[in-house]
């Protein structure tokens, strides 16, 4: 083995040229192995870990006890902790006692089974048991099927052939029946809409498996999440036991941001000190590179040559990024530091390559020989061969796309390259963790983006380092995917109506009903005599049915006649509507017409170098209202919504700078989704308007909002910024007040935005943070612009969207409604709606505004419990909020009898909620209240003050001429009606 030295590692972090671009070096330390014996172990398995010198770890023996123990288990421990031998140990004990039970192992990506099979024929061997372990998916030969079938004991698949094989099942009857484990392995991949749909899959597997009479043993390996338990039980639908402690030894290492965009990075404070060690590279009397180093001379040329016009701001355009991240690669091959350099896309994981290998000949001709990329779409002895090379040290450089991610084996490298931020820190601590040998010392460097995401972590690095990694998000409450499933499973098995529902969740929570009607009234199953439910047709569903795409509104992408790809309706109107620029494995074409109604899109061949950009405008109703969650004084709901999307135009860029404009002529695309909003009161508006007396401002403000929670969406809950959608705007007809929405971006939802109710506080503190920290004047794209913006990112207002973002915190902050709370009280106290004991409370009258000022004045008591304008400096005063739109005294006098019923309970929460400024909710409740009794005459006068506040005056009049026609002496309800009748004229 070759060792790395240490002071080449440390080099980079300390070399004059990269410095000042580093904006945090995190020194995350070494440590030792902590072993454990088993106990009773399998004799062979004991023989073998003595011959091969093997300790398991100790996190390895738990593992193997909880399953030998029957438990389903979870490991989260990192990349090469040695998860694969925690769980293949008890797995092959099990199978060397039972001559007949079988395994089967579930891998996303057919490399990693390959990798898979390596190991296990090679325990198979060493064990001296007979597995006849065997690959069985698109790629094994038709001849060699059905002996794998009838005498392989250990399979591995993937989950896209074991959805087309579930309906085969009476084939692989021997191995289903005696089914005892099912490993699941890189669970963390199964997220979103795959992960949703592999979960049913799973169940359909259980299903068969009982079917033959085996209840399987669930083993899932991931790697660090913020849910693993979750993520498991959605997954499987079964209870497991977590073992998330890493117990391997490690090597020190390195991780570095490295900003490009350095105009905004301190100096990075922790290396301020270190004159000695940099006086190696320095020349003490005049301050400049060494030049006797020659390798330090080309370094410097090909940083002269390729930031010429770099004085010290900003890179101006997206390439720049890349030839900064050539520059890294060539300085660690050079001191022979073997690197893996992780990129953002195939074409640009060559172009690196193709750069680096171009100038290695200039200088070191044999290295360039060392140096080659790495992508899917390469041909699997190529892979293979890049793969055995790393492990050899034949490559000294790889570049690759996330496709080295996952757990193939390639050993360990001294140092990692990552070309942007992956877009969650499960992808990056994965990419990360394939540095680092044994226990020599290692080096991450990750790049940043100008964006949002990699933004922030640049300037709150221990957000990173800190915080537990993203939830994975499993959603079992799409119709869609659910009914797909069952409609396979009917295939499969004939299904009942009970198992429908307890099996795969198939109910409507808005009808009661379950999804069995709608898919007998489509004939997509009908009922037996045994009042079974069974798949009609002769074909297989399962190839109707994508495990990747949600719709089955399927497009075909041609190129000369040749299938290029598949695509569904929406990704069309995105990436493929006519004109686009589409990228296919590294290629670009331009799409040259759409059919709609036969579905497909034809493109040709075309090497361009400017890329397309698709502007639309949303539209949202909100179709219901399934959660409301108070946090402090703020208020966010969850619900079902309707989504209707214009794609109108679009723009050729060549980089940032547009060169066209062309208008589309598509038909909306709508669809029915799941989403949070929440709104923003008009005293904002008004403060903002006062403020800085400017034109949109306060759509500026909400905007920019708007666009800052979906850029750092991702932050909090593992999905693509491309998964959500979202709506700003100054009025919305449902809720009656300046409105943000943030939807699922995909009919019927996958439990992104329900999931962001839970993270809703970490979400506001995160993007404040991001906007506060940011160092533009104006906006940028680290802060409030969106590369996706409908609009053209107009209008936005940064120190506008910094108060709403500073409001909204402050709110969730804040304890002020304690001091109202038991105001709000003492008021309901005098009025005697908190009084159980009132009788005959119907022939009372009750005068809130005699009540209120003899009992006490809300504006002094609120300023004597709590002083709100000291403390939000915002100038979010209550007294001004309470006299322009709560004015109590002038506004609330019950004196309509109230029954003692739900309606009363349900009254007094709305006439709360006003008090605190929730008309949206209050709302909601008088709604509720009124549908409920119809009679309820100051459900209807309250609407009337509330739309009134909100300066809808034809809804407020139409409200109190209700109120009154229920009760002509409502004298309040008849006060304001005349007042509104005055402002008319």
């Amino acid at each position: 083995m070759i060792l790395m030295d240490k002071i080449a590692i440390d080099k980079f972090k300390k070399d004059i040229r990269f410095r000042h671009k580093i904006a945090h070096v995190e020194t995350i330390p070494g440590k030792i192995a902590t072993f454990k014996e088993v106990n009773n172990l399998n004799d062979k398995i004991a023989r073998y870990l003595k011959d091969e010198d093997i300790h398991l770890y100790e996190h390895q023996a738990q593992a193997y006890d909880e399953i030998k123990n029957g438990n389903n288990i979870i490991i989260t421990t990192p990349t090469a902790s040695g998860k694969t031998l925690a769980f293949n140990l008890p797995v092959l004990d099990t199978l060397s006692s039972n001559k007949d039970a079988t395994a089967l192992y579930i891998y996303p990506a057919k490399a990693l089974s390959n990798d898979q099979l390596n190991v296990l024929s090679i325990l198979e061997k060493n064990l001296n048991i007979n597995i006849k372990p065997a690959t069985y998916d698109g790629d094994t030969e038709k001849s060699e099927r059905y002996g794998i079938r009838q005498s392989s004991r250990v399979i591995l698949t993937n989950p896209y052939q074991l959805h087309h094989i579930l309906a085969w099942h009476h084939q692989w009857k021997r191995f289903y029946s005696n089914l005892k484990y099912i490993i699941i392995d890189e669970a963390h991949y199964y997220k979103g809409i795959f992960g949703s749909n592999v979960a049913y899959l799973i169940r359909r597997l259980k299903r068969i498996a009982n079917f033959y009479g085996s209840k399987p043993q669930f083993i899932l390996s991931s790697a660090t999440l913020a849910n693993p338990k979750e993520l498991a039980s959605k997954l499987v639908g079964e209870n497991f036991h977590l073992i998330d402690k890493d117990t391997s030894p490690s090597g020190e290492k390195d991780f570095i941001f490295y900003n490009p965009f350095y105009k905004n990075i301190k100096k990075n404070t922790k290396d301020k000190n270190n004159k000695d060690d940099n006086e190696a590279l320095l020349n003490k009397n005049n301050n400049k590179i060494n030049r006797n180093n020659t390798e330090d001379q080309f370094i410097e040329d090909r940083i002269a040559n390729t930031n010429n016009s770099d004085q010290g701001s900003k890179i101006a355009d997206g390439l720049s990024i890349h030839q900064e991240t050539e520059n890294i690669f060539l300085y660690l091959l050079l001191k022979d530091i073997q690197t893996l350099c992780f990129t953002v896309s195939r074409k640009i994981a060559e172009l690196i390559a193709m750069w680096a290998k171009k100038d290695m000949l200039a200088y070191k001709r044999r290295l360039a020989d060392n140096i080659t990329a790495y992508r899917a779409g390469y041909l699997a002895n190529e892979r293979r061969e890049i793969e055995e090379g790393l492990k050899s040290r034949k490559y000294l450089g790889v570049t690759c796309t996330n496709a080295l991610e996952l757990g193939i084996n390639i050993g360990s490298l001294d140092a990692v390259i990552i070309s942007g931020y992956p877009g969650t820190m499960i992808s990056t601590w994965q990419q990360a963790g394939r540095a680092g040998r044994e226990n020599q010392k290692s080096l991450v460097i990750l790049l940043a983006f100008e964006n949002q995401l990699d933004q922030y972590f640049m300037n709150n690095p221990r957000f990173f380092f800190d915080k537990p990694h993203e939830n994975a998000i499993v959603d079992l409450n799409n119709e869609i995917i659910a009914s797909s499933h069952v409609i396979c499973a009917a295939n499969e098995l004939p299904i009942a109506n009970d198992e429908a529902e307890n099996i795969f969740n198939i109910h409507d929570e808005e009808t009661g009903n379950n999804y069995l009607n709608k898919l007998i009234e489509n004939e997509d199953l009908v009922e037996n005599s045994r009042g079974q439910y069974i798949y009609p047709y002769d074909d297989q569903p399962s190839f109707n049915h994508s495990l990747d795409q949600l719709s089955t509104d399927i497009f075909k992408v041609m190129n000369n006649n040749q299938l290029l790809e598949i695509m569904e309706r929406s990704q069309v109107y995105r990436e493929a509507h006519e004109g686009a620029v589409l990228i296919n494995k590294g290629e670009t074409y331009i799409v040259d017409s759409v059919n709609l109604k036969n579905k497909y899109v034809n493109v040709f061949k075309r090497a361009t170098e400017y890329h397309t950009i698709v502007l639309k405008t949303v539209d949202i109703n909100i179709r219901k209202k399934l959660k409301r969650k108070k946090i402090g004084d703020f208020t966010v709901n969850f619900g079902e919504l309707e989504v209707s999307e214009d794609f109108f135009k679009y723009k050729k860029m060549h980089f940032s700078k547009t060169i066209g404009t062309y208008f589309l002529d598509l038909p909306p695309l709508k669809f029915k989704t799941k989403g949070i909003w929440f709104t923003i009161p008009k005293v904002i508006k008004d403060s903002l308007e006062k403020k800085f007396d400017q034109d949109d401002v306060f759509a500026g403000g909400l905007h920019g909002v708007e666009h800052a929670l979906i850029g750092l969406f991702p932050l909090h809950v593992m999905c693509d910024r491309f998964d959500i959608g979202g709506l700003s705007t100054n009025y919305h007809e449902d809720t009656q007040e300046a409105t943000i929405f943030i939807y699922d971006a995909y009919e019927g939802g996958i439990g992104i935005t329900e999931k962001a109710m839970e993270v809703f506080t970490d979400l506001i503190d995160s993007t404040t943070k991001l906007i506060d920290t940011c160092q533009c004047s104006d906006g940028c794209p680290a802060c409030i612009y969106s590369p996706k913006c409908g609009n053209e990112n107009k209008p936005l207002h940064k120190d506008a969207t910094s108060y709403i973002l500073n409001y909204i915190q402050e709110q969730i902050n804040n304890d002020s409604n304690i001091a109202i709370s038991s105001t709000v009280d003492k008021i309901k106290d005098d009025i005697g709606l908190n009084d159980s004991n009132v009788t005959n409370i119907n022939n009372q009258h009750h005068n809130v505004n005699d009540k209120i000022n003899k009992a006490i004045n809300v504006n002094d008591k609120i300023n004597n419990s709590i002083n709100v304008n000291d403390k939000n400096n915002k100038g979010i005063n209550v007294n001004d909020k309470i006299n322009k739109g709560i004015n109590v005294n002038d506004k609330i006098n019950i004196n309509k009898s109230i029954n003692i019923n739900d309606s009363k309970t349900k009254y007094e929460e709305a006439v709360s909620l006003f008090e605190e400024g929730n008309y949206t909710y209050a709302k909601d409740i008088l709604v509720e209240i009124i549908n409920e009794d119809k009679q309820y005459s100051n459900a209807w006068y309250l609407l009337g003050v509330i739309l009134e506040l909100q300066e809808d005056y034809l809804g407020a009049s139409n409200f109190l001429k209700k109120a009154l026609i229920i009760d002509p002496t409502h004298e309040n309800a008849y006060l304001l009606l005349e007042k509104l009748k005055n402002q008319a004229k």
